[in-house]
């Protein structure tokens, strides 16, 4: 759910290395639109570059670049800024002993690329030396949350109250509430907090309006969750896990020319272009872009799998089964994903391969875990009951 989008939305950036050069057709084709250097964002960082560069291990300037770097690269839907922001950390990065401010963003990476151990690893440390900490609680709240640790997330989410607004307090309970039977109520606390919230930062405003719009879409009201999701839009048109959640809302409602109108500039993102080539999917006529699209993501996983990185595996499965029409494959990485993390989208495409495999014993892991903390939602409900009509 949208509970990483206030600190971490950024980890929907994935990669977006390829197998083999891209060589343009025609000599006018466009392969990279840069940032003016007149930019004042771009100014800005460079001015932090070049003053870190002549001193590289200071810790404000290293955590102030790093910070700016995860922004940008959120606001721009660019996952190479995260890679920036890790090499302005370089001189902490292995050291199991930082400056608090550097194992916070540390953490932040980390959990991006769901390292999820070592991310609770930096957390822990930094609540050790600052217990008063609201992004380390916040940040820690999120990786349980992911993890599936809904008892821990709540214990974070606890402390969290006494150290931020209502309304950063609303939408981390409410996010664990969306996951374990308590979707109502939250949704109800997180509409009237952030109506009241009308002074709190941008960033908490757009984190529950996108939160309030998956609850809506998780209830069955498509009208309900299409203004919200046009709200959350209207504070941030960039912002990539809202994208990617709009554009999964709009393919389940059938509108794939929508999808491919929100994403036309954000190809960049591995997950985005996901989604485009899902919308393409349901095009007349569309074969040829998807058939482009359908290569770009093939060797974007390739290359990743190649890297060891295992970021992308609930979107790989998605490409498995939706566009290479690989059941098996897709059964695999979605259990392989499953180990790792246990989002509401995690048990979605597990269960829709091993229905699609006609394999009800092998969801019974998700189908034990929804039944075991009441998970809600209407598309998870349906595939409940195609796999366990008894349910």
């Amino acid at each position: 759910m949208a509970l990483a989008l206030l600190l971490q939305a950024w980890a929907a950036l994935t990669g977006t290395a390829r197998a083999t050069p891209y060589l343009p057709a025609h000599g006018d084709d466009v392969i990279e639109v840069l940032p003016r250097r007149a930019d004042a964002t771009q100014t800005e960082l460079r001015r932090l570059r070049l003053a870190l560069n002549a001193r590289p291990r200071d810790v404000a300037l290293a955590t102030a670049l790093a910070q700016r770097y995860i922004a940008v690269g959120r606001d721009a839907a660019d996952p190479r800024y995260l890679g920036y922001a890790q090499a302005a950390l370089a001189p902490w990065w292995r050291e199991a002993v930082a400056p608090p401010a550097v194992l916070l963003l540390r953490a932040t990476l980390l959990q991006s690329g769901h390292h999820f151990p070592a991310a609770l690893a930096d957390l822990e440390r930094l609540l050790a030396a600052e217990p008063a900490n609201a992004q380390a609680w916040l940040t820690r709240a999120t990786v349980q949350t992911v993890r599936g640790d809904y008892a821990g997330a709540t214990a974070s989410c606890a402390r969290l109250s006494a150290l931020a607004n209502e309304l950063a307090t609303a939408a981390c309970i409410a996010s664990v509430g969306a996951l374990t039977g308590r979707a109502q109520p939250s949704e109800q606390l997180l509409a009237l907090t952030l109506q009241r919230g009308a002074s709190a930062p941008p960033d908490q405003r757009l984190w529950a309006q996108t939160l309030l719009a998956e609850l809506a879409a998780q209830r069955g009201d498509v009208a309900m969750a299409d203004a919200r999701y046009r709200d959350a839009l209207a504070l941030n048109p960039h912002d990539a896990y809202l994208l990617g959640a709009y554009a999964d809302f709009l393919l389940d409602q059938g509108r794939p020319a929508d999808v491919l109108a929100l994403l036309k500039e954000y190809t960049r993102v591995d997950a985005l272009l996901l989604r485009r080539a899902l919308a393409l999917r349901q095009m007349p006529g569309a074969a040829a872009a998807l058939a482009t699209d359908v290569a770009a993501l093939a060797a974007r996983f390739s290359a990743a799998t190649e890297r060891g990185d295992t970021v992308h595996q609930r979107e790989q499965a998605r490409f498995a089964l939706y566009l290479q029409r690989d059941t098996a494959s897709a059964l695999a990485l979605a259990r392989q994903n499953w180990d790792v993390q246990k989002e509401a989208a995690d048990m979605r495409i597990y269960l829709e391969a091993a229905a699609q495999a006609h394999d009800a014993a092998a969801a019974r892991p998700v189908l034990d875990w929804i039944a075991r903390h009441r998970t809600e939602g209407a598309t998870l409900r349906a595939l409940v009951h195609q796999l366990n009509p008894g349910a």
